[in-house]
């Protein structure tokens, strides 16, 4: 199997047949060893299972890069919908994947937690990259079709496109922060980014103060002005809107209502040592995740003697992420000589501290684990939105549990009766716990209710609806920022 569109996909004037095409870095799809060899498994996340059924229903196309260097044979369709693949050298994988968009995008717009780099083949390669993207979106798409782009990685996709095909309407979305002025004017390539998000019919945010720092560095940096809706630009008004992603909710509150997930999460606790009380964090190993500022603060919870082993535990995943780049290789090595640092006081025989594992976990094991913890810590330095606390609150249909979440994370604007914090402050970290630890049962419960309510009302299918919604003129009802 070729990457290429086939015959059936194009039309006799070269534009293809899909009414909707989705450009994402990823295919929805990725090439996993089993026993019996490789095979193309669906990707997890919550966009895959938004767009899915919005494809299948369209007949749409999903362009993306396979995960693999340079070509290799991919289905031709997942789930009905068609799958065209963008090759990707093993050197553009550095230059763009590694380099620009996780070097130099990926902390700029996190707060500069990391400081970026700035290289000029990177950016060459990322704007070829780019353009890629944008020639395969362009021959999918049928004459007036819709084309949504999504996130950091191609951010130059929306412009190419209007040049390639004024016909077809684009959306743009952005799944991680947008950095204020200050931060974003340090990018040599600035003007660029900001006129390739201009291409867009709609740019899309999760938060309403990233929208309005985009707006501001438009207006700042392009010749782009006020406009009912949004920005006049070119002749045309982009608007820029907040559509906070989500998740699938019925599935999660499926899982946890199966007996064998509920079976499961009694065996965790029990594998544990039934302690009285079980702390979860559940993270990418990547630096803007605030990992080690929380197992420093659960540290000194533990020295302190708030907590205290057997009885108290905490369990940690760390999910492997960008293992090609060896900055996250030394932010591994980091955090497990603290983990064990952590253990090597407090532990006891057989009963570690931090129970802590690099690995990824299945999403029933993941759903067992929600269960069973009784306080949630997600305390991210900087984050788009985090679905991990929307999945926790979800699944505690009983009303039990407590989520502890960092007033940095894009989730923090809808989950306000989430236990907030400041990530940067180990007492502030503590003094949740405590807080956590105190809670009143009844007053717990409530609070847990209104997030879970916050969640159910506002699913990743919601989201996926309204954002095409609002991309096409249907609906005025979405907060969209005018600058």
């Amino acid at each position: 199997m070729t990457c290429e569109l086939s015959e059936g996909q194009q039309s006799e004037d070269g534009a293809g047949s899909a009414g909707l095409v989705v450009v994402s870095n990823r295919l929805p799809v990725r090439l996993t060893e089993g026993d019996d060899g490789p095979h193309w498994r669906t990707s997890p996340g919550g966009l895959v299972s938004a767009l899915t059924p919005v494809l299948h229903g369209r007949g749409g196309v999903w362009v993306g890069w396979t995960g693999q260097p340079d070509r290799v044979a991919h289905p031709a369709t997942h789930e009905g919908i068609a799958l065209h693949a963008v090759p990707i050298s093993a050197d553009e994988l550095d230059d763009f994947y590694v380099g620009f968009a996780n070097r130099t995008l990926w902390p700029l717009y996190h707060d500069a937690i990391r400081s970026p780099s700035f290289d000029r083949r990177w950016w060459h390669a990322y704007v070829v990259v780019n353009h890629r993207y944008a020639e395969a979106a362009a021959a999918a798409a049928a004459p007036g079709a819709t084309i949504w782009v999504h996130d950091y990685h191609l951010q130059l996709v929306p412009m190419m496109l209007r040049g390639l095909r004024p016909d077809v309407r684009i959306g743009f979305f952005l799944h991680i922060p947008f950095p204020p002025q200050e931060l974003f004017v340090q990018l040599p390539w600035r003007r660029e980014i900001v006129e390739g998000l201009l291409g867009a019919d709609l740019v899309g945010f999760q938060v309403p103060g990233a929208a309005a720092n985009f707006a501001r560095l438009a207006r700042r940096l392009t010749d782009a002005g006020t406009a009912d809706g949004g920005l006049r630009y070119d002749g045309r008004v982009v608007r820029v809107g907040a559509f906070p992603i989500s998740i699938d909710t019925a599935d999660i509150e499926a899982r946890a209502d199966d007996p064998k997930v509920r079976q499961r999460s009694r065996q965790i606790r029990a594998d544990l040592g039934d302690p009285e009380l079980l702390l979860l964090g559940v993270d990418r190993l990547d630096y803007t995740k605030g990992i080690e500022q929380r197992v420093r603060a659960v540290g000194e919870l533990f020295e302190e003697g708030t907590l205290r082993t057997p009885q108290h535990v905490m369990v940690q995943i760390a999910v492997p992420s960008r293992e090609e780049d060896g900055h996250y290789q030394q932010e591994r090595d980091h955090l497990e000589r603290l983990v064990g640092e952590v253990n090597g006081r407090f532990a006891q025989v057989g009963h570690p501290a931090i129970h802590y594992l690099h690995r990824s976990v299945p999403i029933d094991e993941l759903v067992a684990l929600y269960l069973a913890a009784d306080i949630m810590l997600v305390t991210p330095l900087r984050d788009g939105m985090n679905l991990v606390a929307k999945e926790y609150v979800t699944s505690r249909a009983d009303g039990t549990g407590a989520l502890v979440l960092s007033e940095f994370a894009g989730a923090a604007r809808e989950l306000r009766n989430a236990i907030l914090v400041n990530p940067h402050d180990l007492d502030g970290i503590k003094g949740a716990v405590r807080f956590a630890m105190e809670h009143e049962p009844a007053h717990a419960s409530a609070s847990m209710r209104r997030l879970r309510r916050v969640v159910r009302n506002a699913d990743v299918f919601a989201w996926a609806r309204s954002f095409l919604a609002a991309l096409q003129g249907e609906q005025q009802e979405q907060e969209i920022f005018l600058p």
